[in-house]
């Protein structure tokens, strides 16, 4: 099989979080229908090239949220699908940054990757609404995690 450089050095970054020790982190909720996976991690942790390739932006002061859902078949196969994801993240004294995510496709996998800043060992939560079925509610999803400059 042979993969377009960039979808082969896309395919590499990926692997590189997913045997990283960020993937620690990950988190993910089922309801028998979707599984939605989900991330935050220090936007200095992807390589320059991803960040160019994907439009991300890298600093030792931001981070970035990644999301991706599944679609679980009658059969238990799953397969990624489109989602409707918005959220924010949120400093304990309240001050929100509304995340705008951004859609990555590479074929048979869909990220939706939000970024935001923050500061030196600062604790923020996370809020995502994430909409597999538009005609259905979204799924909120809150978790909080602190952050340290890289």
């Amino acid at each position: 099989m042979r993969f377009h450089p960039a979808t082969l050095s896309r395919l590499l970054a990926v692997a590189a979080l997913v045997f990283s020790p960020v993937t620690l982190a990950e988190q993910m909720m089922s309801d028998g229908q979707y599984e939605i996976h989900y991330n935050a991690f220090n936007s200095s942790f992807i390589t320059p090239e991803v960040a160019q390739q994907n439009n991300l932006v890298r600093s030792k002061y931001r981070a970035l949220v990644n999301v991706s859902v599944l679609e679980i078949g009658e059969d238990g196969s799953k397969k990624a699908t489109t989602a409707i994801v918005s959220g924010q993240a949120a400093n304990l004294i309240g001050q929100a940054q509304q995340l705008e995510f951004k859609k990555i496709d590479e074929g048979n996998a869909l990220y939706y990757i939000g970024g935001f800043r923050f500061t030196e060992d600062e604790q923020l939560k996370i809020t995502l609404s994430v909409q597999p079925d538009p005609n259905k509610p979204a799924y909120s999803i809150e978790f909080d995690q602190r952050f340290y400059v890289d």
